[in-house]
């Protein structure tokens, strides 16, 4: 009896830690099965949340501008030459490359010797074309006198011829007085006739002498205006460049001796293309009177000045496009002839358009708005204008509506981004941060593993400023997932 008791008592233990150790398998096997599980599961989705720029859209009246690049020129302009040849004798001080002149200064002056003979010899011979006119003159008159004198001998003559006549009809005369008185009358015809030549001959050297007089003076003021081209003066006020004269050498006629720039009178000239060109046209086709800017940019201090269009060119220009334009400067201190400068032109108003950054606008002529539930929806807009960095628009819908600033390639319609409001200012590209989110960015910067500590400790600096740029918060809460 004892046996079977212990008997049983070992089966029932022999079972219970068969039963425990099948148990304790069990649990075992579920537990390896639960990790593997757990490892190869995928977590659960989570939609990620991007941080965007936005400003909302306002309708509003701007004045575009147009920028070109131009050179600066002066509007008055003279080349100094030499009208003839001949050796330099004496040049002014301020002859030199850069040199201020004053009107009526003289600057260069030629060996005169030569044009001063030329001039005695013209002196002369208007003295003898003065004299021949005189002589003419009394021979005319001497000419004259005879011719009445011969004329009243013919007339007694035929005086005379008439008495023997009328003597020979009364039976009174000879014949032979008749044809002596009538031979007289001839005679007397024939001096008169003669005389009538030599009065002729009288005049005629009158005219001969009136034209040598002429061309005398004609000579004379020809020998006295090259006497004068020896001397060159400052036709104007101005400053010398392109000075190529020394003293004592020989030039040649219409030799180019140096360029002389009126440094007040200075004006821009820029080259546009032709839809830009349309745009500074008012409604009559004249091209406008718009102000224009013009910059040059030079090492610590920029040089500016103001002005207007003038004009524009007459043609295009052989083998150019576009039209060249031309503005008057009012005052333009410190600019030079030559000078590559920027221009900006102040074009007419354009009503109702949405100025906003470049940044906006994709290839497809689209924009990002902010629609219900912070989601992005895509509007289509038409791009009227390009100011630098910004472009000014026109859409069905725009205005009013929030539009993302700064867009990647991440960003399209149906994205949920967390959106940060900026203002249209100067500083449109920072963001006043709350405390909670400031706290958020710092813990995210401190919690990096991966950023380097010099970039990490800028990163802290910027921002603990009151204003952070939007750049940096998009940057960090999109390497956190959003």
């Amino acid at each position: 009896m004892r046996f079977l008791r212990q008997s049983l008592v070992g089966v029932f233990l022999a079972s219970l830690t068969l039963a425990l150790l099948f148990v304790a398998v069990q649990m075992i096997t579920g537990a390896i099965q639960d990790v593997i599980a757990r490892d190869t599961a995928k977590p659960p989705a989570r939609e990620r949340v991007f941080t965007v720029s936005v400003r909302t859209a306002e309708l509003q009246t701007v004045t575009p501008y147009l920028e070109a690049f131009g050179e600066v020129q002066s509007r008055r302009r003279l080349e100094l030459r030499a009208a003839l040849g001949g050796r330099v004798i004496s040049l002014a001080d301020d002859f030199e490359d850069g040199g201020t002149v004053t009107a009526g200064e003289i600057l260069v002056e030629l060996d005169p010797a030569d044009t001063q003979s030329a001039l005695d010899r013209a002196k002369s011979d208007l003295l003898d074309a003065q004299f021949e006119e005189r002589d003419a003159e009394r021979s005319l008159l001497l000419a004259q006198d005879e011719l009445k004198s011969a004329e009243a001998q013919a007339e007694l003559r035929e005086r005379a011829l008439q008495r023997q006549r009328d003597l020979e009809s009364r039976g009174v005369g000879a014949t032979a007085s008749v044809e002596e008185a009538e031979l007289s009358a001839t005679s007397a015809q024939q001096s008169v006739l003669a005389r009538r030549i030599a009065l002729a001959q009288a005049e005629s050297r009158v005219d001969q002498a009136t034209t040598l007089l002429a061309r005398a003076r004609i000579a004379l003021e020809a020998a006295e205006r090259d006497l004068d081209d020896m001397t060159i003066r400052a036709g104007f006020g101005g400053t010398l460049t392109d000075v190529t004269l020394v003293e004592g050498r020989l030039v040649a006629a219409n030799e180019k001796l140096a360029e002389l720039v009126d440094p007040d009178a200075l004006e821009v000239a820029f080259r546009v293309s032709t839809a830009q060109f349309v745009r500074l046209l008012d409604e009559d086709g004249t091209l406008l009177n718009a102000p224009v800017t013009v910059s040059l940019e030079v090492t610590g201090a920029d040089l500016t000045a103001t002005g207007r269009i003038s004009r524009d060119s007459g043609s295009a220009g052989e083998g150019q496009t576009g039209r060249l334009i031309f503005a008057r400067l009012d005052s333009a201190s410190g600019f030079k002839p030559g000078d590559f400068v920027t221009v900006t032109v102040q074009e007419q108003a354009v009503d109702a358009v949405v100025r906003l950054p470049s940044s906006v606008l994709d290839a497809a002529g689209t924009v990002l708005v902010l629609g219900a539930d912070d989601r992005l929806e895509t509007l289509p807009v038409q791009l009227i204008r390009r100011q630098g960095d910004e472009v000014l628009l026109r859409g069905a819908g725009l205005e009013g509506r929030e539009v993302v600033i700064g867009r990647t390639p991440l960003l399209g319609s149906g994205v949920r981004v967390r959106p940060l409001r900026v203002e249209e200012s100067a500083d449109a590209d920072m963001v006043e941060l709350t405390d909670t989110q400031r706290a958020q960015l710092v813990a995210q910067v401190e919690a990096s593993e991966g950023m380097p500590q010099d970039v990490k400790t800028r990163m802290l600096g910027q921002l603990e400023a009151a204003q952070v740029p939007a750049s940096l918060v998009r940057r960090i809460e999109n390497r956190a997932g959003g």
